[in-house]
């Protein structure tokens, strides 16, 4: 099938990186690679330093990230979760991004690196999500922040286990979340939007890499689509979304995430929460890696404002 991309960006999908998604362990490899191809960020005017926190019971410690700008502007912070399709990814991927919000914000950021599956189904990830956002709200004081000023930040499936952490914390009376950032949210595992269902060989994203994942993440073929799965494992679920606290979401036009993204910011807005969609033209899902590209400097440059204006900088 041929997609209307964006010009900058189908002059770059050659380049993207090739992964073995059925693969876990090869895709782990691969990108760790590529990640340490990279030439290293700039962290200047940032502290940077790992820790283990505390995990859900019974559970290892969870390694977090904690970035620590010398600028500081308001005891806030952003709570990070990176993406990778539930089954890889790790700290390193959004580690350019994380300093970039430290530098240009001047608040802290806190950035969890959960268990992935299908070694460690749901809830494991979440879980460790929800360990990771308790110490930091704990810790609030020794951070520098306000615990009342905490906001999730998440891409793909980070964007799918933020909307989940926000039901989740909500459900369990805390910690407090001041916003929600959802980027690309992969957040419904019954797979039957449009999109979803035209979407089959989309670089980055296709139905049939949503579906390993879902597999992957739900603890095995059979699962997804099923009547038993919890809200807390597949937000697009809920009935219920009162009490959130306001959110941003994006959407990619060729992304097959796109229509549940787009009927996630719908119910949210109809449940009254304070919401603002964003869908970019001519991209798909994984096109930012294309920074260069106009509409990516424009995804970036907004991150940055919408984050700024949740935390009134």
């Amino acid at each position: 099938m041929s997609y209307a991309f964006d010009p900058e960006i189908a002059a770059g999908i050659a380049l993207l990186p090739t992964l073995d998604f059925a693969n876990f362990t090869q895709a782990r490899i691969a990108m760790s690679e590529r990640f340490s191809q990279l030439e290293a960020p700039d962290t200047t005017g940032v502290d940077v330093r790992d820790e283990l926190v505390p995990g859900p019971d019974g559970a290892p410690d969870v390694p977090v990230r904690i970035y620590t700008p010398h600028r500081r502007t308001v005891a806030a912070a952003i709570y990070d979760i990176h993406g990778g399709g539930f089954v890889i990814g790790g700290i390193e991927n959004d580690h350019a991004a994380n300093l970039r919000f430290a530098r240009e914000l001047g608040v802290v950021v806190v950035a969890v690196d959960y268990r992935l599956a299908p070694e460690n189904p749901y809830p494991a990830g979440l879980e460790d999500c929800h360990a990771g956002l308790v110490w930091t709200a704990k810790n609030a004081d020794t951070l520098g922040i306000d615990a009342d000023r905490i906001a999730l930040h998440g891409i793909s499936a980070g964007g799918g286990l933020a909307a989940a952490l926000a039901l989740l914390a909500r459900d369990r009376g805390g910690p407090a979340i001041l916003f929600q950032f959802l980027g690309v949210p992969e957040i419904d595992d019954r797979l039957d939007t449009p999109s979803m269902r035209a979407f089959l060989d989309t670089p980055m994203w296709n139905r049939p890499r949503a579906e390993i994942s879902w597999d992957a993440y739900l603890g095995g073929p059979g699962r997804r689509g099923g009547a038993d799965i919890p809200i807390h494992a597949a937000p697009a679920r809920a009935t219920d979304l009162s009490g959130l606290p306001p959110a941003y979401v994006t959407a990619m036009q060729f992304d097959p995430l796109r229509d549940e993204d787009i009927a996630y910011a719908q119910a949210l807005l109809a449940a009254g929460i304070r919401t603002e969609l964003h869908v970019f033209p001519g991209t798909f899902h994984g096109s930012a890696l294309m920074q260069q590209a106009a509409v990516t400097q424009r995804e970036i440059a907004e991150s940055i404002a919408v984050l700024g204006r949740a935390f009134g900088i």
